[in-house]
């Protein structure tokens, strides 16, 4: 049985717009006019009005972690709390009197004390017993780069002044005793010592948050989850969506980013046989992930020069460069593609002399090795970016909360060469977008907004380097298209056209019609992924 869809306004990956096109067997069949597609029609194929509403390919986000999603939906949401210290405390007082937690630990995330209203610092182990002195509590940063732990946690996890500090990490200390802050690798000193949840729980993680995402127009993600959680073994996540993948639970196509931190662990996920393109159409193996700093928010990116608004620190690399030249020269001999996560212009020189080193040593025409977040850039990197061809995971969205700090935080000059993502695409680099999620919500839309206006949402603070504005059809190609090129599918993924896989989200309005900075506003009306409805 075929299924048409009619009287619309389809972007199918170039304009014009047309009005119609037709499904059968997970796949577009056909895109044209009306008429067309009732010419093709026979008995038994099915024909939705789509009266007038917008359709395009279904959204790819290309940077998140959906296991850490899909937890976080059942946890404290930290992020509607956020105004001011007292509110959050108030806020977790009242979710730990009606929530156990998994494993007697209350996990929250998505705190940012830059919106602090009532004090001007990071949260502490002292702010956190005073609404949890007997069980352990442990809230994260909005970034990811930053947690902080109550005194009872403390207790439970062994960690004390006399806790060794790894490098790329740092542990929060105030008048020689821990204060509960860790930050980046350090996190690991945390994370490694917390109940290890189930394959069960896994998939329900997964399905929880694959319906979000649905519900947000999203039909497919690049995914970190192997450092979900850091005492789980690989694995058993792979496990977990192989079993939701043969019982037929899968609403998301993942393409997943293998996050690994030693060289040892990368050899044996490449010996087991995985390795970039192993896997099927809904789930996939994709690049050696790899975290190269830490963030602007925490001030733990790895700059060249100091924050303008901390000069006692630069931040700080989570990896040497001898280990990450040889993680990325091992990945890239045996085929792999390769995303590393650089906030911060120094980490970016680290990446671009580790993939220059690696692409001397074993060339490939078509390797796809891409840099996730590419946020602080000088305008030598730019250039290097482009002769190295490297793919660029932009966060559009990060600007809604980044438009207030970063001439603070790197200075004016530095400011006005970053979150350069419109010079890189001009330049020919394909440049995808997505959330990293949690970080922020996987909302599309709101991303698409500010990829087109380069304002804040939440207070119109803005536009940020106006020139670096992606049109409307840029900004949707970053979520479809170039999210399809990132994973090497842009001949069957990210476009309405015949044989291409039949995701695609119904939309309220045009987007092309719309104010822009309404785009966020729009109705998600449905979502199809494989020609099936999942939202």
């Amino acid at each position: 049985m075929r299924s048409f869809f009619i009287h619309g306004q389809v972007y199918t990956g170039q304009l014009p717009l047309v009005e119609a096109f037709g499904v059968e067997d997970g796949r577009f069949i056909f895109a044209g006019s009306t008429e067309e597609a009732l010419a093709l029609c026979a008995e038994g194929d099915t024909v939705t009005d789509l009266e007038g509403q917008f359709v395009c390919s279904g959204f790819t986000d290309s940077h998140m972690h959906l296991l850490n999603y899909g937890e976080a939906l059942s946890s404290p949401l930290l992020a509607e709390h956020t105004d001011s210290l007292s509110d959050m405390l108030a806020y977790l007082r009242i979710f730990i009197a009606e929530h156990k937690g998994r494993g007697g630990w209350i996990i929250g995330r998505g705190w940012n004390q830059d919106y602090f209203k009532d004090v001007h610092r990071l949260p502490n182990r002292y702010d956190l017993d005073t609404v949890a002195g007997d069980i352990p509590l442990l809230i994260i940063r909005c970034c990811g780069h930053c947690l902080v732990v109550n005194s009872k946690a403390l207790e439970l996890l062994g960690l004390d002044e006399n806790t060794p500090c790894p490098e790329g990490g740092r542990i929060g200390m105030a008048d020689g005793r821990l204060d509960g802050v860790f930050y980046d690798n350090a996190m690991d000193a945390v994370y490694s010592r917390l109940p290890v949840p189930s394959k069960e729980e896994l998939k329900e993680m997964i399905r929880t948050g694959s319906r979000a995402l649905n519900a947000y127009g999203v039909t497919g993600c690049h995914s970190d989850d192997f450092s979900a959680f850091s005492a789980l073994p690989w694995q058993t996540v792979v496990e977990a969506y192989r079993e939701l993948e043969e019982a037929g639970e899968m609403t998301v196509r993942v393409y997943s980013q293998n996050n690994f931190s030693s060289p040892d662990t990368l050899m044996e996920f490449v010996e087991a046989g995985y390795k970039t393109g192993v896997g099927s159409e809904l789930y996939r193996f994709g690049p050696l992930k790899m975290l190269g700093d830490g963030s602007l928010g925490a001030r733990t990116a790895f700059l060249s020069a100091p924050y303008s608004d901390d000069p006692s620190t630069c931040g700080f690399p989570c990896f040497s460069q001898e280990t990450m030249d040889r993680m990325i020269d091992y990945a890239n001999s045996v085929g792999m593609q390769v995303a590393v996560h650089a906030i911060g212009d120094a980490c970016l020189d680290m990446v671009l002399n580790a993939v220059e080193r690696a692409l001397t040593e074993n060339p490939r025409s078509d390797h796809r090795h891409g840099v996730v977040h590419c946020q602080i850039t000088r305008a030598d990197q730019l250039e290097r970016l482009a002769k190295l061809q490297m793919h660029i995971y932009a966060q559009s969205i990060f600007l809604d909360y980044d438009n207030h700090i970063v001439a603070q935080r790197v200075g004016t000059a530095r400011a006005e060469t970053s979150y350069s993502w419109k010079t890189l695409m001009d330049a020919g680099l394909s440049v995808s977008n997505g959330t990293d999620c949690p970080v922020e919500l996987p909302d599309a839309l709101a991303g698409i907004q500010c990829a087109v206006t380069r304002t804040s949402l939440r207070d119109g603070v803005g536009p940020y380097l106006p020139e670096q504005a992606f049109s409307v059809q840029e900004a949707i190609d970053s979520y479809t298209i170039h999210s399809a090129e990132a994973s090497f599918e842009e001949s069957c993924r990210g476009r309405i056209c015949p044989g291409f896989l039949a995701d695609f989200v119904v939309l309220e309005k045009n987007l092309f019609e719309i104010p822009a900075d309404t785009i966020r506003n729009v109705k998600v009306c449905a979502t199809y992924m494989g020609g099936r409805r999942v939202f």
